[in-house]
This record gives structure tokens, sequence and C-alpha cells, in this order.
């Protein structure tokens, strides 16, 4: 049998995938390991013979730059539009790094292992194989650093998996970071105008085009008789009755400064105004904010919400559109057949993979972590990880050029997501079998152990208490502290205990800079 995994590498994968999706199935009390399931039968099918995890290479760094990438792009736009609002959380992040790496080269003298296995170590804590193979440059033909690093990755995702929902589920204040109506059930009054004002004066609006973010839209306008849609643009009058839609806090302070809530809603009458959902299925709109679409102007509607995957997101003026997107659109009736055609509103076709995109932002980031710079006798590179994960961000951001569209339909997205986490996984759990079993169960083993868990430990609850004193929200320090270990599983798991938006950005920024980070850092420790 092991003659037969041998002289197939493409069944020994397939086939380790398989059953590391049915081991991460398996809950262990509160936890499942999901995709890591993968990391574990690797590990363990790796260590009946060595060459059933040579010749993995390209594997595992496609697996790994399509998963980094794809992230990238679904998390670029938001990355960027809320940099001010964890700057200094990464800078808290960064710094924990470099305390991280003096405990890991402290442990590795006390303890007795020496630098190079505290590299691997430190490397392995937090998932960064370009650190990995950095500290491997400085001591060529000393296998320390590997082993090092295959003792603490199962360690740090363990770690992971434990400390995370406690920080899911703690009730940060959350005072200074951005809200997230994902995370909130969007309520809509109808609301009857005491108060002369215009639309774009109320408090949270979201319609302004030019201004990011927002909590509430008017959407139903009465006046006298007639029911219409509201434009963004004019004044609403004493009499007038309007729908409001958005964060049910914003919602309800808005309406007591317009004048009160009224009993009858407007959207139960539908026979001149109705909504529905379109898909976005029109490459067109893909990469163009919602105010670019010029909604009201065009077809006398406005779209009130996008649904995103599972998150429904109060739409604002300034909304990147993405293939597979599902908006929300308040229209005359005799429109929608005019809006049917504009947004495409065909599933099968946001199916499809736009591949010259994927594989030309998949190959710049590949170039771009080729990208080595000379840092004191030692190069510095990005790598396969690094390097498509900020291509991703930025092109995620960008959403087009010309004719090209970086973003992926959701679904699309997630299947690429998941399907290179699982060739990641898998790989490195192959190729570290071997060391991993050698000295795992060691003396040798378990000091490094031992030191994995106290010095990432320190770490990260370090790094959730930065998150809470910067008053940032649980969901986002969660994101940030997958990111912080370097662990994709992480990711994935945070997402089962918050469905929130902010998470994507916390991981993604954290992840990007914490890897730049660790390359240096384990450069260090083999140096000290």
């Amino acid at each position: 049998m092991i003659d037969l995994l041998v002289s197939s590498p493409l069944l020994t994968l397939v086939v380790t995938m398989a059953l590391g999706t049915l081991v991460g199935a398996i809950p262990f009390g509160p936890l499942r390991f999901g995709p890591a399931g993968a990391l574990f039968v690797g590990l363990a099918i790796g260590a009946l013979d060595p060459r059933l995890g040579s010749g993995l290479d390209l594997v595992e760094s496609l697996g790994l730059a399509l998963f980094v990438y794809t992230i990238g792009i679904a998390s670029g736009a938001s990355f960027f539009r809320q940099m001010r609002a964890q700057g200094s959380l990464l800078v808290g992040g960064v710094l924990l790094l470099g305390v991280q790496a003096a405990l890991s080269l402290l442990t590795g003298y006390l303890f007795g292992f020496g630098s190079p296995m505290a590299a691997g170590m430190f490397a392995g804590s937090g998932a960064a194989t370009p650190a990995l193979s950095s500290a491997n440059e400085i001591v060529p033909g000393d296998t320390n650093p590997s082993v090092g690093f295959a003792i603490a990755y199962p360690l740090a995702v363990i770690l992971g998996m434990l400390l995370i929902p406690k920080i899911a589920r703690s009730k940060m204040s959350g005072k200074n970071d951005p809200s997230s109506v994902s995370a909130t059930d969007l309520l809509d009054i109808t609301v009857e105008v005491e108060n002369t004002m215009k639309i774009s004066k109320i408090p949270g609006i979201a319609s302004v085009p030019g201004k990011a973010g927002g909590d509430l839209r008017i959407s139903y306008l009465q006046r006298g008789d007639e029911i219409r849609v509201a434009h963004p643009s004019e004044t609403l009058h004493e009499g007038d009755r309007v729908l409001m839609v958005g964060v049910p806090d914003a919602v309800h302070k808005a309406a007591k400064l317009l004048g009160r809530e009224s009993e009858t809603h407007l959207a139960n009458d539908r026979t001149k105004v109705n909504f529905r959902r379109f898909v976005v299925s029109n490459p067109q709109l893909a990469g163009r904010t919602v105010a670019d679409l010029h909604i009201p102007t065009r077809f006398e509607s406005i779209i009130t919400r996008v649904r995103r995957g599972d998150t429904d997101m109060l739409a604002h003026a300034e909304m990147t559109l993405q293939l597979g997107d599902r908006v929300r659109v308040v229209m005359p009736q005799d429109r929608r057949k005019e809006l049917t055609e504009f947004f495409g509103d065909s599933e099968m076709r946001i199916t499809e993979v736009d591949f010259l995109s994927l594989g030309l932002g998949v190959a710049i980031g590949i170039i771009v972590g080729f990208v080595s710079l000379s840092v004191g006798g030692a190069s510095l590179a990005l790598g396969s990880a690094a390097g498509p994960l900020v291509v991703g961000l930025v092109l995620g951001y960008m959403g087009r050029t010309g004719p090209i569209v970086w973003t992926l339909p959701t679904n699309a997205n997630l299947t690429i997501r998941q399907f290179g986490l699982f060739m990641f996984l898998t790989t490195v759990g192959l190729k570290s079998g071997q060391a991993f079993a050698g000295t795992a169960f060691s003396v040798t083993g378990l000091l490094v152990g031992i030191a994995t868990l106290l010095t990432l430990g320190i770490a990260l609850l370090a790094l959730w208490g930065v998150g809470a004193a910067l008053g940032l929200s649980a969901a986002r320090t969660a994101g940030a502290v997958a990111g912080f270990v370097g662990q994709p599983v992480l990711l994935n798991h945070v997402k089962t205990f918050v469905d929130d938006e902010r998470t994507d950005p916390g991981y993604s920024a954290m992840f990007a800079a914490g890897m730049i980070a660790k390359i240096l850092f384990a450069q260090a420790i083999v140096l000290l």
C-alpha cells in the first residue's frame, strides 16, 4: 500500500484530503478542526514513509497562493477603507511579534535546543514558510529549523482554536471600530415627516456620493396620494411619509429627528412601487460603486441592500459591487425588466471564473514574491504567501482595470479558496510527518512544544489586550489573532463563531504585515 502511494503522489494527495475532511468533521468537545484535519492526517501519513512528502513543493505553493490571493481579492476594498481603524492594531501586532521572537530565542537558550530550532519554532508558530526558508538559508544543511517548525505548527493551530472562541464571544466595546451592518439585523420602518429636511442631511444617511459608509437609507416616499421611490437628492416636507431602512439605533434616531413612526407600513402597498433582489452578473458592473450606477436617475429606483455570500449589508454610495452580489432594489413596477437586463440577474453566469484575471493576478503576486532585498547579508522576500496576498489586496481594492475585472464571484472565490487551503495543509502535513514523528515525542520535542505554547500564548493574549485597549471589536480582534498566527484555518474558525465582515480585513492586514516581520525576526533569531 505504501509503495502504491509513493508511486502516485496524486493518489496520496487526494486520499489525504478526503481523510482530512472526515477527521475535520469530527467534534472534539467544542472543537472541529475543519480543513486543519488535512494537516493532521497529512502528518500521520507522512510519518509512514519519507518518500510520501517528496515532490509536493509546487502543489503546496499553488494551494497557498490561491488561498491568500482569494482572501486578498475578497477583502481588499474593506481592508484599505478601514486601514485607519486598524493601523494601531497592526503596529501593536508587529511589536508583539518582536517580543515573541525574543522570547523564542530566550527559551531556546534556557531549554537547550538552540537558536536554529528556536527560529523554526517561531516560524512554525506563525505558519510562516518563507520565514523558515530564510532561516534555512543562513544555516544550510541544519534540519533543526524544519523540526522546530513541524512541532510548533500544529500546536499553534490548536492554541489558536482554543483561544479564538473566547475572543470572538467576548464583550469588547468596539467603540473605535466602524460599525458592522452585517452583524446587526437591519430594521425598516415608516416615518411620518414633521420637520422639513433634505435626505442628504439626515444623520447617518448612506446615499451621499463620495462618502463611504452610513447606517440608513430612504426608499419609499408617499406625498399626498402618490407613492414613489425617494430620490437621494430631494427634500422631505411636513406631511410626507417615508420608508427608512438601516441599523436599528440609527433608524430610531433619524425617525425622532424627522417626525414619528407610522403604524402603516409603506412596503405593504406594492401596486406602484415594488422591490426585489437582482443578481449582479453583468461584468460591466463589477468594480463599480453604487453611486457610479446612477440607479435613481436612470431607473427612478434605489439600491437599499447588498447581499454578499451570507452577509446582508446596507448599501452605501461608495460600496463597490462584485460579481455574484445580490442587490435589493426598490423600483417602480414598470422598470423591472430594464433593471433585470441592466444587472444581468443570471445565476449560471456567476458560477463562471474569469481565468484570465485569476491567472494574471496570481502571476503578478508570485512575481512580487520573488522580489528580494538584501538585509544584513540575508535575502528578504515576500514569497508565495505574502506576495499574492499583497497583490490580491491591491487588485481587490481597484476592482477592475479597464476591461479586466479582478474580483471573483463570491461563490467561485470561496470554492477556490477552500480548495487552495486543503491543498496547502495536506502537503505541509505530508512533508512534515517524518520530522514531526522523529522529534515530537522526545524530550527535545516536549521542550519545544512547551516553549511554543508559552511564547505564542503570551503574544496572543497581549494582542487580545491591545485590541481591547484600542476599542476595537471582538470580530476584528479575532481576525487579527488568526492573521497573527498566520494559519488560514483559523480564519475559517473565526467565521464559525461570528458573522462579521470585519474579520477578513483584520486577518489580511495582520497576515501581510506579520509575514514580513516574521521573515526578518526568524533571520535575527538564527544570527543571534
